[in-house]
């Protein structure tokens, strides 16, 4: 079975997937910040018996924490599953058979559903969690108040507690340096784009919302989806006056010669070259897939190479793999 970000859909020479997150917490309940680890567990508990006596039961599994070992903890963080702060929790959460759907249970907030879909489409995204939150609201009392709407743990996702976001590659927008200018234009509509890993790698970023009150979820959606088919025309149009450019073009393939020759390859590596790889791809340069590019950047991170090896790996070595494995694969 291919996990979500071994697949492509629209607009994916530019975006590389959607993103919903719903939070949501339960009635007459502290914050997870102030609760007991008897609190904790029986909010799990309820949580975890919602989905099991729901249509969806037999899509989710629940991980636990605890019972994993470090490694494998880490890759979920690094596949965006679970967040950074949630890592060291030991608590546990649902995740969907394609890790498409997750449920952090007693994050920030007693429950937050993450939803991914491949390339643009905000609305798939969106429908994965919102049918996930019906569950919980037909079975939990869930906190909520008709002035503000649904009551969580942070004021910036007061009303709808609904983030929607849009992961993009973006080389030919930031190799003419627009990337600045273009985040702070998308800041005064209600955006905000961030980088995706550390100092830009790759040429990635994301763009989400960041007004939750006042607004409808479908309005979220639709903003973001307009915003987002701006952005990848842009893109694109620079993309094509790129084309002429021969010493870029040149860059392009000796880029595709270093990762079909490395011996060792940091993930930092991996992501720039692979982004002049990817841009080769929609100019029509490789006959490689967006789906092969999605496994290379999901598989090779380095908890998640250790988990798969199943064994001990230093940096060094997982360098070493992570070029013998781009090797093959290219």
């Amino acid at each position: 079975m291919k996990k979500w970000y071994e697949t492509s859909s629209n607009n994916s020479d530019v975006v590389l997937y959607s993103k919903a997150v719903l939070v949501r917490n339960l009635e007459n309940t502290v914050f997870p910040s102030k609760m007991s680890d008897e609190l904790k567990r029986s909010v799990v508990k309820k949580v975890f018996a919602c989905i099991k006596n729901s249509p969806l039961a037999q899509e989710f599994d629940l991980v636990n924490l605890t019972d994993c070992s470090k490694a494998q903890a880490m890759s979920y963080a690094e596949k965006e599953l679970i967040s950074q702060d949630f890592l060291n929790s030991k608590s546990s959460f649902l995740l969907s058979k394609e890790e498409d759907v997750t449920v952090m249970i007693n994050e920030e907030d007693h429950i937050k559903i993450t939803s991914f879909a491949p390339g643009q489409n905000i609305d798939t995204a969106y429908n994965k969690a919102n049918d996930v939150d019906d569950i919980f609201i037909n079975g939990l009392n869930i906190s909520f108040s008709k002035k503000y709407g649904f009551l969580t743990s942070s004021p910036m996702n007061l009303g709808t507690g609904l983030k929607v976001s849009v992961a993009l590659h973006l080389p030919a927008l930031a190799e003419k340096g627009l990337i600045s200018k273009l985040a702070t234009t998308v800041s005064k509509l209600g955006f905000t784009l961030k980088e995706l890993f550390n100092n830009g790698s790759g040429s990635l970023y994301v763009l989400t919302n960041t007004v939750t009150l006042g607004i409808t979820e479908k309005s979220a959606v639709d903003n973001l989806d307009a915003v987002c088919t701006q952005i990848v025309n842009q893109e694109r149009n620079i993309r094509e006056n790129l084309k002429s450019d021969t010493e870029f073009e040149d860059k392009i393939y000796r880029t595709l010669g270093i990762l079909k020759l490395a011996r060792k390859l940091s993930f930092k590596e991996l992501l720039d070259s692979i982004s002049y790889v990817r841009l080769g791809i929609a100019l029509g340069y490789f006959d490689y897939s967006y789906e092969l590019i999605g496994e290379l950047i999901y598989n090779l991170f380095d908890a998640t190479l250790v988990n798969s090896s199943k064994s001990d790996l230093t940096q060094q070595m997982c360098e070493t793999m992570r070029a013998e494995i781009v090797r093959n694969k290219l």
